[in-house]
């Protein structure tokens, strides 16, 4: 038998790849990198991680239907208003293709799916907000859903979860968008009226008109960690007030330690938090006697 030994002595211990080589045994789509730690990461080991970074924890943005099958009991959910459709009512420019677009590469009609379902049992009515769709703006069908979801719980005595993305308001519909805001905060109002339970958790990002509205109006707030949560970006405050902001500003973190939230949550342990706040707000099991 050859001696092996020492065979590997003297060899280099790395390869040298020259700038604009492409290694054809690893296919596009199956990495991708962190948005915190730039660690490379196999995107089939961040599924399976619920959308977290394994190295620093940072959370991915899942969408609607991720989010549905991580939150609430299996096969629980039925939707609510999926007729509704968007329009285009100021004719603006590129807007109808814009929203096929979202569809196509989405599978959904809007960026927000609404229904009935249940968390360890208890019934809620629960919202699921899809940044991948337009940047979950709120036009006039995200608004409707929304507003008639609290009409819904208020008449059912159902507690409501909404989970939270957005980039504002829709300008391609203009003052329509911008409506949704005031009708989203009254149907709020008259849910609280019932003394109905409402929670609402903030995932990166909420900002703009969906912060400013229902966003912020939760019985309880919860966010996820190093969401961006505010109504406008820093730049903007920074030149209106002529001021720098501190480091931080406007992340989750920051807005629990000024008390503008609850509790910051971690996605792996969002289920079962709902749940015990669901218990601890007397909600009664479906299956219960």
């Amino acid at each position: 038998m050859p001696n092996l030994k020492g065979i590997f002595q003297g060899k280099q211990k790395f390869v040298t790849v020259k700038a604009g080589t492409v290694r054809e045994e690893a296919p596009d789509g199956l990495w991708t990198k962190c948005g915190k730690c730039g660690g490379i990461l196999y995107k089939k080991e961040l599924t399976l991680n619920l959308g977290l970074c394994g190295d620093c924890g940072f959370h991915f943005r899942l969408s609607a239907r991720e989010r549905i099958a991580i939150t609430l009991d299996e096969n629980s959910l039925v939707e609510y208003d999926e007729e509704l459709l968007t329009v285009d009512p100021l004719g603006f420019p590129g807007y109808n293709i814009k929203v096929e677009a979202a569809k196509q590469a989405t599978g959904l009609d809007e960026a927000i799916i609404t229904g009935k379902g249940s968390i360890d049992g208890y019934p809620v009515l629960a919202g699921f907000m899809d940044f991948s769709f337009v940047g979950a703006s709120m036009g006039s069908v995200v608004g409707e859903k929304v507003a008639r979801l609290f009409e819904r719980a208020a008449r059912q005595r159902v507690p409501v979860i909404i989970f939270c993305a957005s980039g504002g308001a829709r300008m391609q519909e203009g003052m329509f968008s911008l409506m949704q805001m005031a009708k989203t905060a009254a149907s709020c109002a008259r849910l609280s009226g019932t003394r109905t339970l409402y929670i609402s958790v903030l995932t990166n990002p909420t900002t703009a008109g969906v912060f400013a509205s229902f966003g912020s109006l939760g019985d309880i707030i919860i966010a996820e960690p190093g969401a961006l949560v505010g109504f406008t970006g820093q730049r903007v405050i920074e030149e209106t007030i002529r001021q720098k902001l501190p480091p931080g500003f406007q992340t989750a973190e920051f807005a629990l330690e000024h008390g503008l939230i609850d509790m910051i949550v971690d996605r792996r342990n969002m289920r079962k938090t709902l749940g015990s706040l669901l218990s601890l707000h007397g909600g009664r099991r479906q299956d219960a006697g």
